[in-house]
């Protein structure tokens, strides 16, 4: 049976892969987790939520004008 140390290791890296995580900013992360820089990860973390929030704003401009084009097209 895995120790607790590694069962949380494995539950950190499997939430910084779902929450879109690439391996540098995992490798960074882990990283400032070694050091114990909480600030540091709080800032990477913060990061990387303003640029999916960028992304999806992107992407609602993007349904927004599609579906303006469909509502066109279709009067």
């Amino acid at each position: 049976m895995p120790e607790n140390g590694l069962d949380e290791q494995f539950m950190l890296l499997r939430n910084l892969k779902d929450a879109g995580c690439n391996e540098t900013l995992i490798q960074e992360f882990l990283q400032c987790d070694g050091e114990n820089n909480s600030p540091r990860r709080i800032r990477l973390l913060k990061t990387h939520r303003k640029n999916l929030l960028n992304s999806l704003h992107v992407c609602q401009s993007q349904i927004d004008s599609l579906d303006y084009l469909l509502y066109q097209m279709q009067n």
